[in-house]
């Protein structure tokens, strides 16, 4: 992975993943007691794979991303 970051005042990075961890604290964190950071890592962890690869999303033309992202890749 790399890390990017746009000039100052142009966080364009940032709008993505603060939707996805939005998303994420929403359908998993939200209400949920963790006993130990491990959970709480593989908790992340699994909701990650998910949303990748199991997670429909309609402005992906109602495919997971990975489905998109083969795709983009075969074209």
């Amino acid at each position: 992975m790399t890390q990017s970051m746009s000039r100052v005042a142009h966080c364009i990075d940032n709008g993505p993943m603060e939707g996805f961890w939005g998303i994420l604290k929403r359908e998993r964190y939200y209400g949920r007691r963790f006993t130990s950071k491990q959970q709480l890592i593989q908790m992340i962890e699994g909701y990650i794979r998910y949303y990748n690869t199991r997670r429909v999303q309609r402005n992906l033309g109602i495919l997971t991303p990975m489905e998109k992202h083969e795709l983009c890749l075969a074209a």
